[in-house]
């Protein structure tokens, strides 16, 4: 089962310079939430963020890790 802080390391590598906190929300290691601040995410859509972020983990989603909630955003502070 993946931990939070796995996780959070994946994305941060993943984009560098961002900034990731991720919580489990069941305690089970199946059901997490993600607050990513990235640069990289400037000029995407909400779409395109999350994109992005599912693809660090690909079939992982939906498999070992069953749900994955993201909020996005850039420094300058723009959400999605």
């Amino acid at each position: 089962m993946p931990r939070p802080e796995e996780l959070q390391h994946r994305i941060e590598s993943a984009l560098p310079g961002a900034r990731a906190q991720v919580q489990d929300l069941t305690g089970g290691g199946d059901h997490f939430r993600a607050e990513i601040v990235s640069d990289r995410f400037a000029g995407l859509s909400r779409i395109e963020q999350h994109q992005l972020v599912y693809g660090i983990f690909g079939a992982e989603i939906g498999g070992p890790i069953h749900a994955l909630s993201l909020k996005t955003s850039t420094p300058e502070g723009t959400t999605a």
